[in-house]
């Protein structure tokens, strides 16, 4: 595991696949062929395997020995199941045609039945994604769990998932009624991404290896820390980012009218400047389905102008690096634990050595309420 934790987790994941693979052809090949398939698929050849990393460098950075491995190999496999769930439902909501640089998974069924309908191929997405989590439900539900640490496990995997709904429910409300402050805009991150992307793994991973209350208090901050500058991270690659290298077509975060950090700050930075052509661009393009590149590049003027990217760009990297001076409060077992200070500098995308997060407390705080404004 130590060596090549993403090749781990991909055999464990084939193994649990295969299995149910075959039960899924047994009741019927056309569902088997169908949906089964393309989970497999989707699950299998995509993705850095980030969360398992998060979980294993963790789990071993608090103390987690060979005793445990396979049982916390199986949970990293189930987040990586988690993960295909969350994907593929987040695509359909969005109605986006692309992912990881091919068609999303609704698209590709619409493909193989182009006569049936765009309703037809995204319920049959959402039934995928309902089976990626019932598959990942069903691996957590039966880990051979050591009794210390079974019901902290699952008790944070029942939190995840609800924060996950949470989550992607904001974001669905936000760009429905284009109601959103920099500090719900946060929330909505902190809830949506940050959470079940970084903290949750790490707090897995530290429930895994039996840590104490104190240790994973400090690897929960640094992941939230880490999460929420992942995540403001990805809106502005969202907006700035070539296709080829996110994936995604450029720009979607501001077609789909996301309830953004990064499109929060420029409202409130252009009203208290009485900017009025930037309000004026951002209200006529922020939500628009039929957003010209011209258009576009209008909005990455205005967010450039305000000083929006460079206000996102500087949160993110004291996030991030607060995320790593954290884990210096935590009597952590090297060499593990420089490779989880590594992992969590990746998230972050951080360029410069670590800051402390003490000026952004405040954002500690989302998830508790007192964030929400």
């Amino acid at each position: 595991m130590d060596a090549d934790v993403p090749a781990a987790v991909r055999r464990c994941l084939e193994q649990i696949i295969d299995e149910r693979l075959a039960h899924c052809t047994s009741l019927d090949t056309v569902f088997g062929d169908d949906l089964a398939t393309r989970l497999a698929g989707f699950t299998l050849h995509g993705g850095k395997r980030n969360r398992p990393q998060l979980l294993w460098w963790s789990f071993r950075a608090a103390g987690g020995d060979a005793r445990h491995t396979a049982v916390a190999l199986r949970i990293a496999a189930a987040l990586e199941l988690l993960q295909t769930c969350a994907l593929v439902h987040d695509d359909v909501m969005d109605d986006s045609a692309l992912r990881r640089g091919r068609p999303a998974l609704h698209t590709d069924i619409g493909h193989q039945y182009p006569t049936a309908g765009p309703d037809f191929a995204k319920a049959a997405a959402i039934l995928v994604g309902d089976l990626a989590l019932a598959w990942a439900d069903d691996i957590v539900a039966g880990a051979a769990l050591p009794a210390p640490a079974a019901d902290a496990v699952r008790e944070i995997w029942r939190v995840m998932r609800t924060e996950m709904v949470a989550g992607q429910y904001l974001d669905l409300h936000g760009q429905a009624t284009a109601v959103s402050s920099p500090a719900r805009a946060v929330r909505i991150a902190c809830l949506k991404s940050a959470l079940y992307s970084v903290e949750r793994p790490m707090v897995l991973g530290a429930a895994l290896a039996g840590a104490d209350a104190r240790t994973t208090r400090i690897l929960s901050a640094a992941g939230r820390c880490a999460g929420i500058a992942f995540q403001l991270r990805d809106d502005l690659h969202g907006v700035f980012g070539a296709p080829h290298a996110t994936g995604k077509p450029s720009g979607d975060d501001i077609r789909q009218g996301k309830p953004t950090y990064l499109v929060a700050v420029a409202r409130a930075r252009a009203g208290a400047s009485g900017d009025t052509e930037a309000l004026v661009v951002l209200d006529g393009c922020v939500g628009a389905d039929r957003l010209t590149e011209s258009r576009l590049a209008e909005v990455q003027r205005v967010l450039e102008r305000t000083g929006a990217r460079q206000v996102v760009e500087r949160r993110a990297e004291r996030l991030g690096g607060g995320s790593v001076r954290r884990l210096a409060d935590a009597a952590l077992r090297e060499p593990a634990a420089e490779r989880l200070r590594e992992l969590l500098r990746a998230a972050a995308g951080c360029r410069s050595g670590p800051h402390t997060c003490a000026a952004d407390n405040g954002w500690m705080l989302l998830g508790t309420g007192r964030g929400q404004r």
